[in-house]
């Protein structure tokens, strides 16, 4: 048996190596669905919302905004109105000098559509301050040349079942790759894992490093002297967490063969329902409401040790 299942696989391989023929793969078009795009946060800025059509699976023009919809977002007390600015994006300006939004408050969107009502129900939670931002030096092995590796230093918040995503951006520029995403439960990956209100494990601390390769496809060190690292832990719900973690399942793709055995590409799990439950029309995406904290700092490699 154990010899047939080796054959298979070897048939297999040879059989993948063997085609080269281009194959054009014929699916049918399906209806479009909302999509939501709604992650706020307390930040002095701007808030935005934006509506797009869902599009079919190798389209790939730009989708088309949704100009139409009211949007709504009210905490039980005030309503917040989103007016549409342009292609599918519905904005909110707070007063001067304030944020939105305030810890601990249940917020619900509501998004109506030609008379057809979509609603989501997040809270706000509170995110750790970011002590620091810090910079080390490790010398070159064999894979990687001599690096200098960013790092942060918090602490989760006392009490099980805090999540976070944490943004990690160089010179301004956000680390955006499906590998880059960074989610912690408490100070961990995962929930269960007994790390409440202590500081970030290594793996996630170190996980604001981008990892690129020059023109002959060797790795780079990921900052060089004057290079600005900025990190941002965004509070999540436990909704979100589970969102994002199914969102880096379907785009982190490891492709090739290994492909045959990655998760099977499915729609992620959404918080925003329609408010008729027989409605034909379902919507996908998501709606958050975070605590930004953050730090930063610039290498300067002058006062990072080398070791011995």
């Amino acid at each position: 048996m154990k010899k047939q299942f080796i054959l298979s696989i070897f048939s297999l391989i040879a059989l993948f190596i063997s085609c080269d023929d281009k194959i054009d793969i014929g699916l049918p078009d399906s209806d479009a669905v909302i999509v939501v795009d709604a992650w706020l946060n307390n930040l002095p800025e701007t808030q935005q919302i934006i509506l797009t059509w869902s599009q079919n699976y190798f389209d790939t023009s730009e989708p088309t905004g949704i100009t139409d919809a009211q949007v709504t977002v009210t905490d039980g007390t005030q309503t917040f109105e989103f007016t549409h600015s342009e292609q599918g994006k519905y904005t909110w300006a707070p007063p001067t000098g304030e944020g939105f939004g305030t810890i601990g408050t249940e917020y619900t969107l509501t998004i109506n559509i030609d008379g057809e009502v979509f609603t989501s129900v997040t809270q706000m939670k509170q995110a750790p301050t970011v002590d620091s931002v810090t910079f080390k030096f490790e010398p070159e092995d064999t894979f990687f040349p001599d690096s200098y590796l960013g790092e942060f230093w918090s602490r989760d918040i006392k009490g099980e079942g805090n999540t976070y995503w944490i943004k990690s951006y160089k010179n301004g520029e956000l680390l955006s790759k499906p590998s880059e995403m960074n989610i912690a439960y408490d100070a961990g990956f995962n929930k269960g894992g007994g790390l409440d209100n202590l500081i970030f494990i290594p793996p996630i601390r170190d996980a604001v490093n981008p990892f690129d390769e020059d023109e002959n496809d060797e790795f780079i060190s990921p900052f060089k002297d004057g290079d600005e690292l900025l990190v941002e832990i965004h509070s999540i719900s436990e909704d979100a967490f589970n969102f994002l973690t199914n969102v880096r399942v379907q785009t982190d793709r490891p492709g090739g063969f290994a492909e045959l055995f990655a998760q099977p590409l499915s729609n992620v799990p959404t918080n925003i329902e329609s408010s008729n439950p027989n409605s034909s029309k379902t919507a996908q995406g998501f709606f958050n409401v975070a605590v930004i904290e953050s730090n930063k700092a610039t290498l300067d490699i002058t006062k990072v040790p080398k070791g011995n």
